[in-house]
């Protein structure tokens, strides 16, 4: 873009034989545009140059009695002001609307013209002040809505490791209690309590590794934990249309129970998505196959090929999947099926967490 504008205002410092100090004015401008490779970066420094260098050329020709130098090449430094409130600090918008004022106020002091053209001026010039003032804002928002989304997938997450744990340390007291009877009368029957107290006791551990770090609100709620199992009520659980086909394999007992959940999570989510968003399914699959170290998940439709905005507002149901995913130390990657339709695929080690 800066490179068509620059050879833009070489043309047209070639052609135009009636422009005001030919030479000067396109090694003065010329240069100018080039602020524009900077004004993501130094937002507020682009334009002070930029809009400083007009202003002082402004300068020397209404001293010289001359009309203006400008190239008509240089509208495209208008992207300055679309930048500085874009990316620039309330501070910086600030001082660069002073800055970009400066030229405008020159001209309505020394180069007096209609009111009307000098509110057209401003406006023409605020415009894209406006415009990125806008994207920013919308940009802002859109992060609060995905950290949101974010943190109330979290809390479900340590609303079902509450429920895991609680399992672990129940499992561990009724063995301690069960263990502390027989200790006398059958020593070896106490040494197999003990040995399953610390396999629970390990396992707690591994879940309450996972808790730290999720953020969560509010008091647990105590629901069932889900099971891989539960996929099977998924196919009716919202509706008849499209089917569902749940197909299971590997060994799944080893899964552990928050794995299990956040597979289930992920199913039950997708499952949703196609519900809500495909259009002409008629089925979806969904497969959790479980090797000795990893679980995977595939969820696919056999609707039209899918055009899904993750950056949509209908994304937050797979930034949750993949929130989950991550804090399970997962991964999920979701997109257009091969031939038709969308699918969801999440890998998850098999006893969760190392650490």
């Amino acid at each position: 873009m800066v490179g068509v504008f620059v050879l833009l205002a070489a043309l047209e410092g070639f052609l135009r034989d009636e422009l005001v100090w030919r030479p000067v004015a396109v090694a003065v401008q010329v240069p100018l545009l080039a602020m524009l490779l900077w004004r993501r970066s130094h937002p507020l420094v682009s334009v002070a140059v930029a809009f400083g260098g007009l202003g002082l050329l402004e300068i020397a020709t209404t001293l010289a009695g001359r009309d203006s130098a400008g190239l008509y090449a240089m509208v495209g430094l208008l992207v300055l002001p679309y930048a500085l409130f874009r990316w620039g600090s309330g501070r910086e918008a600030a001082i660069g609307l002073v800055i970009m004022s400066i030229p405008h106020a020159m001209d309505m002091i020394f180069k007096p013209s209609d009111p009307a053209s000098t509110a057209a001026g401003f406006v023409f010039l605020l415009f894209p002040a406006a415009l990125g003032a806008s994207v920013r804002f919308r940009a802002r928002s859109r992060r609060r809505d995905l950290d949101e989304a974010k943190l109330l997938e979290r809390e479900q997450l340590a609303r079902e490791l509450h429920d895991a744990v609680a399992h672990h340390v129940s499992a561990i007291v009724i063995q301690a209690q069960a263990g502390r009877l027989i200790a006398a009368s059958e020593p070896e029957a106490a040494q197999r309590a003990l040995a399953t107290i610390e396999s629970e006791a390990s396992r707690t551990l591994t879940e309450m590794r996972s808790i730290v770090g999720v953020l969560r609100r509010g008091p647990a709620e105590y629901v069932p934990q889900r099971k891989l199992v539960d996929l099977e009520a998924l196919a009716h659980s919202e509706g008849s249309s499209p089917a569902v086909e749940v197909e299971l394999e590997g060994d799944l007992d080893e899964v552990r129970p928050a794995i299990q959940a956040a597979i289930f999570r992920i199913a039950q989510e997708s499952i949703t998505n196609v519900r809500r968003h495909a259009r002409h399914a008629t089925e979806v699959s969904v497969r959790v196959v479980a090797d000795s170290e990893t679980v995977s998940l595939t969820v696919s439709d056999d609707g039209d090929v899918a055009h899904f905005d993750a950056d949509s507002g209908s994304g937050f149901g797979l930034v949750g999947m993949t929130e989950r995913a991550a804090l399970h130390d997962g991964t999920l990657e979701a997109g257009p099926g091969h031939d038709r339709g969308w699918t969801v695929r999440a890998v998850l080690p098999k006893a969760g967490r190392d650490s």
